[in-house]
């Protein structure tokens, strides 16, 4: 700032100007800092906090959740009031949420302070919930929420009568370590390279969730090795959708719809990523 009015006092601006110029600097200044101020805030209460140190947790907004529900129940074509009844049956699901807090608060990745919440993984579950996908696949796997998130929801279409599988890819052998029993009973997690594994795959992909390597070539090759491997009515999620266009262009190539879903975390510092939605109506 100093500089800046150094400069005009050397271009031999008008004093009444660059007082006014001033002024004018520091009202534009407070009311875009109105727009972060909370966000600010939140940032040094998480970075005093015992909490997770990255794969952030947090609730969507109502706002965003209305916004999720309406783009999975167009897409899916389905009633909203079918997807928020979905959403409704992972939030009360005391005993997935039990097991994913007690097994996050024993690694030492997250700290004691740790508020689980399922941001956007609960599009995720009401979407398994209401394709009933034979074979749900997911590159990538960390900790294995998402894995036990999946796989709870194949349990639930299980209990119906619709079977399925959850296969993880993890190239990390230290990785899925929330992947125990129950969820495990629908799933598994093979520790090699994401693309080896897809090559290997020989079933029909109903849902893939793309969640690995997050360098848009290595993405890009995903969606190539998965083309032929897709049912007629698969879905791909992009959790990377946020940062590359890669599963848009893929669709565009395959002659897809895509969407994008962008989050609005309610209550945490981090800005939100999304889902990509890669899709055949």
């Amino acid at each position: 700032m100093k500089k800046k009015i150094i400069n005009l006092i050397k271009k031999g601006i008008n004093k009444n100007k660059l007082f006014r110029q001033i002024i004018l600097f520091y009202f534009k200044r407070k009311f875009a800092y109105s727009y972060y101020k909370k966000k600010l805030s939140l940032i040094n209460k998480w970075a005093w906090g015992d909490n997770e140190r990255s794969n952030f947790f947090y609730d969507l907004t109502d706002l965003n959740k209305e916004h999720l529900a309406q783009t999975i129940a167009f897409i899916t074509n389905n009633k909203i009031e079918k997807v928020y009844n979905y959403f409704d049956e992972l939030l009360n699901d005391k005993e997935l949420y039990n097991h994913l807090v007690y097994f996050l608060k024993e690694s030492p990745d997250y700290g004691t302070e740790i508020k689980f919440a399922y941001g956007r993984r609960l599009g995720w579950y009401a979407l398994v919930r209401l394709l009933k996908p034979k074979i749900v696949v997911e590159t990538g796997v960390d900790q294995g929420v998402g894995a036990c998130v999946l796989s709870s929801a194949i349990l639930k279409n299980k209990s119906e009568g619709f079977d399925g599988e959850y296969i993880g890819t993890e190239i990390n052998s230290n990785a899925g370590k929330l992947f125990q029993e129950p969820y495990k009973k629908v799933g598994k997690i093979i520790f090699q390279d994401s693309i080896k594994t897809l090559k290997e795959i020989k079933e029909d992909i109903d849902l893939f969730i793309n969640d690995s390597d997050h360098s848009s070539d290595y993405e890009y090759k995903e969606y190539l090795e998965i083309e032929q491997k897709l049912s007629s009515n698969a879905f791909i999620l992009g959790d990377n959708s946020h940062v590359t266009n890669c599963l848009s262009k893929f669709s565009i190539k395959t002659n897809r719809h895509f969407i994008f879903f962008k989050e609005t975390p309610y209550d945490h510092w981090y800005p939100g990523a999304g889902i990509g939605i890669s899709f055949n109506k």
